[in-house]
């Protein structure tokens, strides 16, 4: 063995001793996209509507108008740092149900008013002509639903329930490299009619920032309505869901400092939406059940506090970020940013590596007190190669080479260099095996 080899081997032993002896003091959390910690202001904002007023905002009582005005004051707030007005606001137990009553409520309430035609055209004098037979057939425009290829499971499945059990068409819409749609190609599709279309507006596994203004005005002029799935987006970059003209949006509240199952969905009263909850017809009608008072405080608060910070924290967190891109690739030759490069979430970088098994990887990293995530943390107990990965493009072997790295605060420069460390210690013992 050379000296060179022999210095570079001690140089790599001691930084994989360095990071296990530094795994016990502090472990780096690297994993906000899939959740992160709720500040004690959020607790402190909502346990009173938990221990004392507690009253049900449907009741008439003293108590119960209490509880009505703090939700009504949360759903203000909510509304006004996402762009909305207050009456635009569905709570929800999170971005997931939030995307299931946006695709699934108005396809269902498409399916309503069809069927009510044909009742009207069945009744009435004027002969069978009058009715538009295209509305009800399985394939025409009005029952196809658009979706780009790189959706969250929340919207893809519920597109998918709707062709399984009404036969629905769902068209999806290809990406980039870099994961950003193909706006021609939703431009064709809208222009054959649909009854939604669906776009993010940041992808969870690579980050990239999607070209979501510029789709909404493509799929109106087609005169097809928009959902936009914004859970990744809220709290982080700015979100004016007015401005946007979108006509529903859902956000989710664990990604930026409320408790779990917490979320939203914005909608506008031009578009129909039949609720897939039956009951007692709370949140105008469209999500039943008792409102999570206090929920609905922590939501508000949270976002509120992540919106007012973000003009100041961006800025810095983009440059830890960039900071981290650079020593990961200087660290591990070979690994290769994944996403926009520049057009991204600011606190995610998204890679893959030669290789090696991202699993593999991200359990050697956890031993060393380095927490990311191998894609979306959305779903249980699956191996399978991300889906955002392969529809830009990637390979089965490049895209089970993943690893996420997200974060809500800026890095300081020494867990940059610790992360490097790990991973470039990791990398070796992987390759060792």
């Amino acid at each position: 063995m050379t000296g060179q080899n022999a210095t570079s081997q001690d140089t790599q032993t001691q930084e994989s001793q360095a990071v296990q002896s530094d795994s016990p003091e502090r472990e780096l959390y690297l994993d906000a996209a899939a959740s992160d910690a709720v500040p004690a202001s959020v607790i402190e904002a909502m346990t009173p509507f938990l221990t004392e007023g507690y009253g049900n905002p449907s009741s008439v009582h003293a108590s119960g108008k209490t509880a009505a005005r703090a939700l009504d004051a949360a759903r203000a707030s909510f509304a006004t740092d996402l762009g909305a007005h207050a009456g635009d606001v569905i709570f929800t137990s999170g971005g997931t149900e939030a995307d299931n009553l946006a695709v699934k409520g108005i396809a269902l309430a498409q399916i309503r008013r069809e069927r009510e035609t044909r009742a009207a055209a069945a009744s009435a004098s004027t002969p069978a002509r009058a009715f538009t037979p295209a509305s009800a057939s399985p394939h025409s425009p009005a029952h196809r639903i658009l979706i780009s290829a790189v959706e969250h499971p929340a919207v893809a499945q519920s597109a998918q329930w709707l062709h399984d059990f009404f036969d629905f068409e769902v068209v999806r819409i290809p990406v980039d490299a870099q994961a950003h749609i193909d706006l021609n190609v939703l431009s064709r599709e809208a222009q054959k009619g649909a009854t939604l279309a669906c776009i993010m507006m940041a992808n969870n596994e690579v980050g990239t920032i999607e070209p979501v203004s510029r789709a909404v005005r493509i799929c109106h002029d087609a005169a097809v309505p928009v959902h936009v799935d914004a859970v990744q987006a809220a709290g982080t970059i700015p979100v004016d869901f007015r401005g946007l003209d979108a006509d529903t949006l859902a956000v989710s509240g664990h990604k930026f400092g409320a408790p779990k199952g917490l979320g939203a969905l914005l909608t506008r009263s031009r578009v129909a939406i039949e609720p897939i909850v039956s009951g007692g017809g709370q949140e105008r009608g469209l999500r039943s059940g008792t409102p999570n008072v206090a929920g609905a405080i922590a939501l508000a608060v949270a976002l509120h506090e992540a919106c007012a910070g973000m003009e100041e924290r961006n800025a810095p967190l983009a440059a830890s970020r960039d900071a981290l891109i650079k020593a990961i690739c200087e660290a591990v030759p070979g690994a290769t940013l994944t996403g926009d490069p520049v057009n991204r979430l600011p606190g995610h970088a998204s890679f893959t590596f030669p290789n090696v098994n991202g699993e593999a990887l991200l359990v050697d990293l956890d031993a060393r007190g380095i927490e990311v995530s191998s894609g979306s943390a959305c779903a249980i107990g699956r191996h399978e190669a991300p889906g955002t990965l392969l529809a830009m493009g990637l390979s089965e072997t490049e895209a089970k080479s993943a690893l996420r790295f997200s974060f809500r605060e800026p890095l300081h420069h020494t867990d940059i260099r610790r992360i490097a460390q790990a991973l470039r210690a990791s990398m070796t013992a992987l390759h060792a095996m």
